[in-house]
């Protein structure tokens, strides 16, 4: 009897199972998503600036005629810049003080042609008689430099505090009036024809059709309004005087201390940047995110 010979075949080796790498977090990926983009905004404009400062710093030098280095401005301007808050009576006060005097007028000036210019807008956009009469003249008036209007204001009102209120107030108005109209112009049809199918009254047109409608546009006119509202109350502070950034800066010019000046011109641009930032944020939030950016 036979048998059959028994084949043997080769057994695979066993690899032990290699365990799956655990997944990110979802909240710290969600972290380090947000650093990069942070990251991606900040650092260029630092890099910038301090290519910036080592240019300006290679190019004066350490000389003390002219213009001032940084190491010079940090020298000279240490106390000011370290102590913003001080306040020792008067006109001596740290430059805190300074631009929050002037962000109170400007606050109350920019206000004022904020509600004004709305109203004007509405009215110049959604009235075609009142656009043929009063466009031309506006366009005529919002070319006026802020500071002519100074003298005016000081015949009028005789006093310093109105006069730079009424100085904010006509400079701020035109971009607010001229964006309010355009926007009342170009509403949709559709939603004009809407608002007569539902035969909504003035009322309920203006605040269901015209203001949403016309938000981005409006929004558009106010940070505008705000920018040169920040311009038009330093220029006429150096020439009413008492405490406010412009008159601070006018005054630091006449001691000749130019470092000062500087420091100063810093504290103007930054605060103009978050004001900016802020009518903005506020338009992004009224809108739910159709503000023009």
């Amino acid at each position: 009897m036979t048998y059959p010979k028994p084949t043997f075949v080769t057994a695979t080796p066993i690899v032990p199972a290699v365990p799956p790498t655990p997944a990110k977090p979802p909240v710290l990926s969600e972290l380090g998503r947000r650093a990069k983009a942070a990251a991606g905004v900040v650092i260029p404009p630092v890099l910038t600036l301090l290519v910036i400062l080592v240019a300006w710093q290679a190019i004066v030098g350490d000389s003390y005629a002219g213009l001032p280095s940084p190491k010079q401005v940090w020298l000279e301007s240490k106390d000011l810049i370290l102590h913003p808050f001080y306040d020792n009576g008067g006109v001596d006060k740290g430059l805190f003080w300074h631009v929050f005097t002037s962000l109170k007028r400007v606050g109350i000036g920019f206000s004022i042609s904020a509600v004004c210019g709305i109203l004007l807008g509405v009215f110049v956009g959604s009235n075609r008689w009142a656009h043929r009469g009063l466009d031309p003249i506006f366009q005529v008036l919002r070319t006026v430099p802020p500071l002519a209007w100074l003298p005016i204001s000081l015949a009028a009102f005789h006093q310093a505090q109105p006069s730079a209120l009424f100085v904010i107030f006509i400079t701020a108005i035109w971009p607010i009036i001229i964006n309010t109209a355009v926007g009342v112009r170009n509403i949709p049809s559709d939603y004009v024809n809407v608002a007569r199918v539902l035969r909504l009254s003035p009322v309920e047109y203006f605040i269901k059709i015209l203001l949403p409608a016309t938000t981005p546009y409006i929004f558009t006119g106010l940070r505008i309004g705000v920018g040169m509202s920040w311009l038009a109350i330093v220029a006429s502070e150096m020439l009413l005087g008492g405490v406010g950034i412009g008159f601070f800066i006018w005054d630091q010019y006449n001691a000749s201390r130019i470092a000062d000046i500087i420091v100063a011109l810093a504290w103007v641009g930054i605060t103009g940047f978050f004001l900016d930032r802020l009518v903005a944020l506020l338009g992004h939030f009224v809108s739910r995110g159709n503000a023009v950016s």
